[in-house]
């Protein structure tokens, strides 16, 4: 996934954030299903709402995987550039992922901030009776990379590494 794109002034304290497009997505869920398929298909995709759901959506039709869910968890307090983190993610109506009792789930989300929601999400699912969890997602933010090992060590499927606050092309914040 392309990191060289020109990005808009930001404050002066910290880079300015990297504007992702269709085309970036495309070759990094690309990227993962390769990594993905190396390991075996994953029974279902399980996407962190909202931005992991079209990763995650993207990924299950490269796949050739119908079954795909959906769990909120948020860790900022809103949707802008450089958005404050809560205190720890917050997870809302886990019930909705159904019975995933001895399945091979692939959890997705657009990005690693801290990590926190990531590992968090996946201990969730883990202790829903699966069989096995792999994760994804599209990029790291090293910036704010908070966990103990490396984002490789942390999360089994990464298409890029990054160092600023990525913006999606989902999020309507692209002003080119």
């Amino acid at each position: 996934m392309a990191t060289s794109r020109t990005p808009r002034a930001s404050n002066a304290d910290r880079p300015a954030p990297v504007f992702l497009t269709w085309e970036d997505i495309g070759a990094a869920t690309q990227t993962i299903a390769d990594q993905v398929t190396a390991g075996g298909a994953p029974d279902v995709v399980v996407g962190i709402v909202r931005g992991g759901m079209i990763p995650a959506a993207w990924l299950a039709h490269r796949l050739g995987i119908r079954d795909v869910r959906a769990i909120e968890v948020t860790h900022t307090t809103g949707d802008g550039i450089h958005a404050a983190k809560t205190l720890l993610p917050t997870t809302r109506n886990p019930a909705s992922l159904g019975d995933l009792t001895g399945l091979d789930v692939l959890l997705v989300d657009d990005i690693a901030g801290s990590g926190a929601t990531l590992a968090h999400t996946a201990s969730l699912l883990r202790g829903l009776g699966t069989a096995r969890v792999r994760t994804a997602v599209l990029t790291v933010n090293r910036a704010n990379w908070t966990q103990e090992t490396e984002p490789h060590h942390a999360i089994d499927h990464i298409a890029s590494l990054n160092d600023t606050w990525i913006v999606f092309p989902w999020e309507g914040q692209h002003e080119r």
